[in-house]
């Protein structure tokens, strides 16, 4: 799910929105799709509730009809922003998830996975560390399952 160029390290965005917006933009240019559809998508979503965990992290997600697999874009944000998470602290690991309309069970897989990479607090600090996008796209993809970085 994750490539090399949906890792953006030193992410510039001065709101939520502006952050959905450039996420939009960026997530268009790797799946083809809609930006002002994968921005509507993802802002309803946040319609329904905050995607902010908390610790400082956000998993952004929508469902997509005219996409065919489960896309993932993950940023580290030059400032914290506020995305009125659950812990009203600011923002700055956000993981966006795009998957198809019918993805059902890997939609939520997907989701648990990220879930519990950004619950991990030594993980978020080395991701907070990384000097650049391939330093954090190799913690993000050596994660393994038992939750620790390999």
């Amino acid at each position: 799910m994750l490539k090399a160029d949906t890792v953006l390290c030193d992410f510039k965005a001065g709101s939520k929105r502006q952050a959905l917006q450039k996420i939009a933009e960026n997530l268009a240019k790797v799946t083809g799709g809609d930006e002002r559809l994968i921005f509507e998508k993802l802002f309803e979503r946040e319609k329904l509730g905050s995607t902010g965990m908390g610790d400082g992290t956000a998993i952004p997600h929508a469902r997509l009809a005219n996409i065919d697999r489960i896309y993932t874009l993950f940023a580290r944000t030059e400032q914290p922003l506020d995305f009125e998470s659950v812990d009203d602290q600011p923002v700055d690991l956000i993981c966006a998830l795009l998957a198809p309309q019918n993805a059902g069970a890997d939609h939520l897989r997907a989701l648990a996975r990220v879930s519990r990479i950004l619950r991990d607090k030594s993980m978020c600090k080395k991701i907070r560390g990384a000097k650049n996008d391939d330093a954090i796209t190799s913690l993000l993809l050596n994660f393994d399952a038992s939750g620790e970085a390999a």
